[in-house]
This record gives structure tokens, sequence and C-alpha cells, in this order.
């Protein structure tokens, strides 16, 4: 069998985050993404596999109203705080905010031009303001209840306003007119929905009555009166051309109840009871009622208004129907043609909002496609890895989920086994998706199971009730119509305090219980006779497992250790620092030389267990890390916890490792073509390479070389031209540490005098943090030239020295002409006088002075060595000051 590779690297991806909390939510006029309402901020979700797209924050108070610009570019939201604000869809960005009303905002509704904003509140006002200006065009006042709904016709040339109020009336407001057209009075309880038909004349009113009106615009007059026997929450009309009312065309017409007449309109009414339901208008008849309700009841005597839907809204461009529930799930239907009823409304998609706290979640299946996870709820809900949505939910238990654990069995059959706070243990199939075993027994919740590993004929489970049980599942059908009462084989009093996790060993002949009393036992099965007491931790054990290739367990404690134990004698083999707080969950990978474990400190910790070293350390969570789940096929895994989110991580190793030897590669061709750049005298070229590179030795070696050339600016100009803003910006940062050096600051001054030369200083203001590389240059430079003044000063006092001691004779320059000939000055006319009375004089005076002169032609001669100070002098005082501009 070939080496397992050890994993160095994993690569998180969030894959179930919440995003909705209730209230308000927007669809895209294409479909494509929802705006919800999360709390205090407002969360922008792919309708395609509910990942966040962005999250925008509000203030501190909860979001009650939410609406789109029809182009998709503005979004409106109000709260409680009653601050109306307009965010840039594209940026993210509050774009204005204004305040209107005296207490909060219960709707907004945006015109069909993008022109008007209508804002319903709870101070029983209407208000309509213009989107541009933000001030108010339109005061409407006439309701004695908090106006719940509201809405603008969708003609825009119709200027009507509806709004629907808590004191059972509909208004109707004349835009043009600045006045209620009609005060329509029909229901006995709070209007909830509203809803224009296709033509425009006809509205239709939902309310908790229990009755839908439908009014004619006309002359505004109740046509119909429909009872639906269900207090509405929401209505919407079904138009023409669309695929539900094709086969609803073909469906009334073989039942009898078909449209006729092109007044007549379909229209689907949600409510407390989570069935969906579409109406004909014309003989004010139920077409279609769903059979069963796809909202999941929590528990069997649940109210009704808690478990049905709050909203829903027809999906543009013919998408279907989206309905939301009270517990924070979008249930998305189509249309299709069943054979026995020969039209029904189909679940296809359901995407949670909000799953409460993780507390454990397995992956199902051999392909591990799908993640079943248990939160604070009686439900399990079972996740599709791809699109992220709840493929279905098993409901069964009266208390929330403590553990489950999955398995295939030896049919083929994926087996799903769930511990519930209801003290039970239920066994599911997941092709049929139904219960079909009940272990009843324990006497208090049940906070651990484990399906064996080799037979896959029984679990284990473990409770508060401190006792551990063996269940047999052999031979149960998986069609039974009523789930099958389980059987313990085998009962033990293990530990003196709760259970919190089981696990049994990969042969089915031990199996690994750690308890809150600080202790793990190992228990021989089926007899569960004990073979040995794990002591050792100084707090309760969260974890256990066995090593899928030796004969040791793990266990993960309160007391931030992780411990491998033999379970020949019982010893502790290795302990595991790291954590910060309780180790809640830690599991074997790599065949058993590697192990993962997550915390209460929510970080996620990678680990060998050959050297005891943490070879990563993750922090992707933001609270308790209570669920862990590893891949057995792919050794990819997911965590869970108390901040709602789901994490899947995949093994990025090899990923890694083909990126650096890539790099590595381009790194290898870059620096042979950098060389071969200076070997041509590119140096263009080379500067370029060299910033991509990132060495900032050669880059000044290749300065150094510049400024040694002929024309030195005229190629150093060419050079810096030829780059970037970004490696403008890194060449400062390279300045500034050679600056530093007083061996290196001559290039680095010469280099930021071309720059500052070549930029304006707008430009330069415009790169990335360039005071603070300034900052740095400054005080540098500063020094260096006073350096550089003090060095000049010195060689004056010694030309003054040595001029004084007549060491350095005056400069003779004799003025010629462009043809070469002397022109004569006063200085030769004297010379040549003295010439004349030197001959004139005596023998022993011409002697006398020619020794005279030879002694002083030796001193000249010894002096002419540093004669080039004065020179040094002069070249000093041409040096221009570089200008530095901040």
């Amino acid at each position: 069998m070939a080496s397992a590779q050890m994993k160095k690297n994993y690569r998180c991806v969030p894959s179930l985050q919440q995003f909705y909390s209730g209230g308000p939510f927007v669809v895209a006029s294409d479909g494509a993404f929802i705006a919800c309402a999360c709390g205090e901020a407002i969360k922008i979700v792919d309708s395609a596999n509910a990942s966040i797209r962005a999250t925008i924050e509000g203030d501190t108070e909860a979001i009650t109203a939410l609406a789109l610009s029809p182009d998709d570019k503005l979004l409106f939201s109000a709260g409680h705080s009653r601050q109306i604000r307009v965010w840039d869809m594209s940026t993210m960005k509050s774009v204005r905010s204004w305040k209107g009303h005296d207490g909060p905002v219960m709707g907004i509704a945006c015109h069909g031009s993008g022109g008007l904003l209508a804002t319903a509140g709870a101070d029983r006002k209407v208000l309509v303001w213009d989107v541009d200006g933000g001030f108010c065009t339109h005061y409407f006042k006439g309701h004695k209840g908090v106006v719940t709904s509201i809405m603008f016709h969708p003609d825009t040339n119709k200027m009507l306003l509806f709004s629907g109020s808590d004191d059972a009336t509909v208004r109707v407001w004349d835009l043009v007119a600045k006045k209620c057209v009609a005060t329509l009075e029909r229901h006995f309880s709070s209007v909830t929905s509203l809803a224009v038909s296709e033509d425009g004349w006809t509205l239709l009113s939902a309310g908790r009555d229990k009755v839908v009106n439908l009014w004619d615009l006309h002359g505004y007059i109740c046509k119909m009166t429909i009872p639906t026997y269900e207090v509405m929450e929401a209505l919407c009309v079904i138009d023409s051309g669309t695929q539900i009312s094709s086969f609803l065309d073909s469906y009334g017409q073989q039942i009898g109840k078909g449209r006729n007449g092109s007044s007549a309109i379909y229209f689907v009414t949600v409510g407390e009871r989570g069935i969906v339901r579409i109406w004909n208008s014309e003989c004010a008849v139920c077409i279609y009622e769903q059979k069963s309700s796809d909202v999941t009841a929590t528990t069997p005597d649940t109210d009704e208004a808690k478990r049905g839907f709050t909203s829903a809204t027809m999906l543009p461009l013919d998408q279907g129907l989206l309905c939301v529930t009270a517990d924070q799930q979008f249930l998305y239907y189509l249309p299709v043609k069943h054979p026995e009823e020969k039209f029904k409304i189909e679940l296809s998609k359901r995407l949670i909002g909000y799953n409460e706290e993780i507390l454990d979640m397995r992956f199902l299946g051999e392909e591990e496609k799908f993640l079943a996870v248990a939160t604070n709820l009686e439900q399990i809900r079972v996740y599709d890895l791809e699109s992220m949505s709840c493929a279905y939910v098993l409901t069964g238990h009266t208390e929330i989920v403590l553990s489950l654990d999955t398995c295939v069995s030896t049919s083929g059959r994926t087996l799903i086994v769930t511990g519930s706070k209801d003290n039970t243990v239920r066994l599911w199939d997941t092709e049929s998706r139904n219960c079909i075993g009940v272990g009843t027994g324990h006497m208090g919740g049940v906070g651990a199971v484990a399906f064996s590993k080799k037979w896959k004929n029984f679990f284990v489970s473990g409770s508060s009730d401190r006792t551990i049980k063996v269940w047999n599942f052999f031979g149960i059908s998986d069609d039974v119509d009523q789930p099958v009462n389980l059987k313990a084989k085998a009962v033990v009093a293990a530990h003196d305090k709760d259970i919190n996790s089981l696990a049994v060993a990969p042969n089915d002949s031990l199996v690994c219980s750690g308890s809150q009393d600080r202790t793990a036992c190992v228990w021989r099965l089926p007899d569960l006779v004990s073979v040995v007491v794990l002591k050792g931790h100084k707090r309760g054990i969260w974890s256990v497992e066995f090593s899928p290739v030796d004969q040791c367990v793990i266990t993960a404690s309160g007391d931030k250790t992780i411990k491998i134990w033999a379970i020949a004698d019982g010893s502790c083999l290795k302990t595991f620092e790291g954590h910060t707080s309780s180790v809640l969950r830690a599991s074997f990978l790599t065949r058993g030389t590697q192990l993962v474990s997550c915390g209460a400190d929510g970080l996620v910790k990678l680990w060998t267990v050959k050297t005891n070293e943490c070879i990563a350390t993750y922090d992707q969570h933001e609270d308790k890390v209570w669920a862990l789940a590893i891949g057995k096929r792919t050794e990819m895994f997911a965590t869970g916890g108390s901040d709602v989110v789901v994490n899947l991580w995949y093994d990025c190793t090899a990923a890694d490792k083909e990126e650096a030897f890539r790099k590595e590669e381009e790194g290898v061709l870059k620096g042979q073509e950098l060389e071969n750049a200076v070997l041509d005298a590119d140096y263009t070229k080379a500067i370029q390479i060299a910033f991509e590179l990132h060495r900032p030795h050669k880059l000044f070696e290749l300065f150094a070389e510049l400024c040694r050339k002929r024309a030195a600016d005229c190629h150093m100009e060419k050079a810096l031209r030829a780059i970037g803003k970004e490696e403008i910006r890194l060449l400062f940062e390279y300045a500034r540490e050679w600056n530093t050096k007083p061996k290196l600051c001559h290039v680095a001054q010469n280099v930021l005098f071309q720059v500052f030369k070549i930029l304006p200083p707008t430009e330069i203001l415009e790169i990335g943090g360039i005071g603070e590389l300034l900052e740095g240059l400054i005080p540098y430079s500063q020094r260096h030239f006073s350096r550089i003044d003090r060095l000049v000063r010195s060689t004056f006092l010694v030309d003054y020295i040595l001029t004084g001691m007549s060491v350095i004779e005056p400069n003779i320059q004799a003025a010629e002409t462009k043809d070469g000939s002397h022109i004569p000055s006063n200085e030769t006319v004297l010379l040549a006088e003295h010439a004349e009375e030197e001959q004139q004089q005596s023998p022993e005076v011409l002697k006398e002075r020619t020794r005279s002169k030879k002694r002083k032609s030796k001193q000249a001669n010894k002096a002419r060595d540093s004669s080039h100070k004065k020179v040094k002098g002069e070249a000093y005082k041409n040096l221009a000051a570089i200008p530095l501009q901040a």
C-alpha cells in the first residue's frame, strides 16, 4: 500500500451562513439574488447556492422594509430607527438618507419609473419621496391604524398608489390630484397583501379575516369576495404566458374550472397552514391545493401560525414561485405535469436562512455529496454540497437533536441514526426519507451515537443517564409504514456523569466512551465488558475516536489538551497542547498519521502525530466549534458551531506545492532573462524584471551602474518612465532603505532626484502610503546634506591654510583667442620688465636668487598633490540640492 501524503494546508470555503433572520426581503428583477434582512444588516444572497455576495451594515436598529429600483441599481431600506437609506448596489455604500416618519417604517415600494419611493409607517402616514432629491412630494393621512402594505400601480401611466392597514381598509391615492380617491371597506381584519391584475383594472386584497376581495378600479367597488378559510399572509397574481398559467389552463379545462374568458384571474395564496393554493377568480374556487405542507413543523403541537408561510412572490422570467416560511426558509416551486394529478406544484429548492447553533454533522453516502446537520431544532437537515440547498428534512423527534452518525449498510442503503433530548434514538433511511426504527429506554437526553464500522448492523448510544446501550437493526426493511421499535441487546452503567462521545473500533470489537467525569472507558462488544479506563484529563472529555491503523484512542478534553492512549495498558502515549480553550472535537487524518481538532476558542488545528507539531492553525469561526465531520473518501472535512456557519475544508497541499513549483520555475526563467538584459546593457528591461522579482539589491546595482555611465540622467529617466505606479511605490520603499546607509545614499538621492523631476507632485501624492515613505526619507536626506556641507567647509579651511603658507600659488591663466594667438596682458608686461632688471643685476645676486627659486620649486612640488582639494571645493559649490516634496 502506498504511503499517504501528509497534509500541510487546507483551503476554507464558507458554505452555509446565516443570511435571513425573518422580516423583509426583495428579489432582483432577474431573480439572480435576494436582498434579505438579517438583524441589523442586509445580506445580498445568491439565489443559486445561498452564498453571500455582500453584506450591508445598517444602523443599530432592525430592518423592517426593503425595496429595489426597477434596474436593481439602488436598494432602499428602513427600520425602527425611522431612517430611510438609499444604497448603491455597485459599491454597497449609502448614497443618501433621510427621516420622515414619526414611527417605524413598515413598508417600501418603488415606482416603475424608478423616480418615486413610497413609504408606509406605523404612524398611520403614507409618504411619497423623490428618489434623487430625497424630498417629500406627497403626504397622505387618513388610515386609522398601522399601514402594513403599500404598492404602486404596475402601469406607470396610472399614477395610483394603494395602501392597506390594520384598520381593515384599503385606500387608493391619486398622485396627480394628491388626494385619496377611494376607501375600500370590505375586510374585517388587518390587510396583509395587495396585488393588481394583469390588465390593470382589478385590485386584489388579502387579510387575516380569511377572505380575498376583488375590487373594480373603474368604480372602486367590490366585485367578489372569495372565502379562503385560512389566515392569508400573501397573494400573487399569475400572469398569462407563464409556464404555470399554461399548465393551469389545460388542467382547469380537464376539471371544468378553466379560464373561459379574458377577465378570469389566476392567483396564488399562502398563509398559516403552510400550503400553496391556486384560485380562479371567475368561478371563485380553488383549482389546486397542495396535499401536504413542505413547511417542516417543529413539533406536532406547534402553533400553526409559527409553521406557515409569511410571504410569497412570483419570480421574474418565469422562474416559478418563491415562498418564505416562519422559520426562515426560502422554498422555490416549479409546475410539473404529474401522471396522476395532471398538474402539481413541486418543491425544487430549499434555502435555509437561519440554522440555529450547529451541534453535530456527518457526510452522507459513498460519494459524500450530502451533509446531514443537527442544529438546535427537532429536525435533521440534509444539504446538497454542490448547491448548499437543503435537499430534504427529517422530522420525527419532539426535542432538539443532540447527536447523529451515518453509514452505508452492507445492502447499499445510506442510514442515519440520531439521538435527541426526547430520550430516544431514531434510525432513518435516506432513500425513502422515512424513520424506520425508534429506540426507547434511555432516561435522559441521548448525547452520543455511533454506528458499527465493519458489519454495519448495530449502533451504540450514550446518554445523560450515564448508560451505554447497543441496538441491533439487522433485518429492518426500508419500506415500512411505521417505524419499528428497536430493542437494546446490551446495557451498561458506564460513567459517573453525562456521556459526551462514543466511538466504535474499526473491527467492531470495542467501543470507547468519553464522559464529563474526566475519564474515557474502553468496552468489549457485544456484551459491554470493561477493558480499560483511561485516566489523566483534568476536565470532562468531549470527543473520543479510535485510530484507523493502531491500537490507540484519541481523546479531546475541556482541559485544552488532546491525548493519545494505548488500549493495551491505558497509558498516555502523547499529549498535544496548543488550544486556548476546551477542545471539543478531534479526529484522525491521513491513515492515522495526522489529526485535526477544533475547540471553544473557534480555532481549527492540524497536527502531525509523530512530532506532536501543530503545522497549521485556522481562525475561520467566531465562536465555539461544536461539530467536525471527516470525509473518509476525500479527507475533506466540515466544521460548524455556535456562529451558525458551516465551513468546508479542502486539502490544497498538492495545489500549493504545484503553485510553489510554478512560481519557482517562473523565477528561474525571469532570473535568466534579467542576466541576459544586464549583459546586453538593456537597463530598462533589467530594471522592470528586477521589480517583478522583488530584488532590491539587484535594483541598486543597476541604478549604481547607470549613475557611473555618461549621460546617466538620460538613461535613468528612460528606465523610470517605463515603470508603473506600483513599481514607483516599491522604488520609494527601496530608496528609503538605501538612504539610511551612507555608502548607498548617493544612488538613492540620484534616483529620488530623477523621480521628482519626472513625476508631477499630484501623481506622487496619489501613490499609496507616500506620506509615510517621505517621512522616512526626509530626516536621513537632511543628515546626508549636513554631512556634505561640513566636509565642504573643512576643505575651505585647508585651502586657506595652504594659500597662507604660500604652498599653493595663484592660478595664472592666459586668455587665448579662437585662433590660438596670445593676447599680452598686464601680468606678462610686468614679467618682461622684471626679466630685464635681472639681466642688469650682478652675478652674485643672480646666483642667490636662483638657489631661492629652486627651494621654493621643491616646496611647490610637494604641495601640488594636495591642490585637488581646491577643485573638489569647486565641485561641491556647483552641487545642486535635490528637492523633496512631501
